[in-house]
């Protein structure tokens, strides 16, 4: 029987999860992230050199683990991109062992203009947003018209994109007009 462990945060912030992950992957073949965005990350030291992961699952450094990046997650294809390139300039082999769920939610800049919006007509009773798009990526999930991963490959990508662009402008001129 195969083991499975689940790290699990108590906290929307800084707890280590990716640390622990690290120290445990050994044990594994398989290290998976399900959830979250590319919020704060986690840095891991190896060498005398730092890395710091917002996406990517902190096995990515272990030659002999497959990294999964879940549906639940959403993923900002600008920060994965920089992600993936400073891993390529680390030469962290990673290509044949990272991958990423077709259903996984794209954060688009539209995402991160509805949080900053959304967090400023909140005034005094803000809560401290960390202004990437996470919670307006995860409403679109929930609602079913955001965007996922496999759509890219979509025929009708583009048409699907500028129609979300569109309903999310609309909601920042009605942010606007309460500010």
């Amino acid at each position: 029987m195969n083991q499975i462990d689940v790290i699990l945060g108590l906290q929307w912030g800084d707890e280590g999860k990716g640390k622990i992950v690290d120290y445990l992957a050994n044990s594994y073949d398989i290290v998976a992230r399900f959830q979250g965005g590319p919020n704060a990350g986690h840095t891991l030291k190896f060498g005398g050199n730092k890395y710091v992961l917002h996406t990517v699952p902190s096995g990515i450094f272990r030659e002999n683990l497959i990294n999964l990046i879940g549906n639940g997650v959403v993923l900002d294809p600008v920060v994965f991109q920089r992600e993936l390139r400073s891993l390529e300039q680390s030469q962290v082999n990673f290509r044949h062992r990272l991958m990423v769920a077709r259903k996984a939610h794209l954060i688009l800049p539209t995402h991160r203009w509805l949080d900053a919006a959304s967090e400023a007509h909140k005034g005094k009773a803000k809560i401290g947003s960390t202004l990437k798009g996470i919670g307006p990526t995860y409403m679109d999930k929930t609602g079913r018209n955001g965007l996922r991963v496999g759509d890219v490959e979509l025929p009708a990508f583009r048409d699907q994109y500028e129609a979300l662009k569109a309903k999310h402008m609309e909601l920042l001129r009605i942010y606007r007009s309460v500010v």
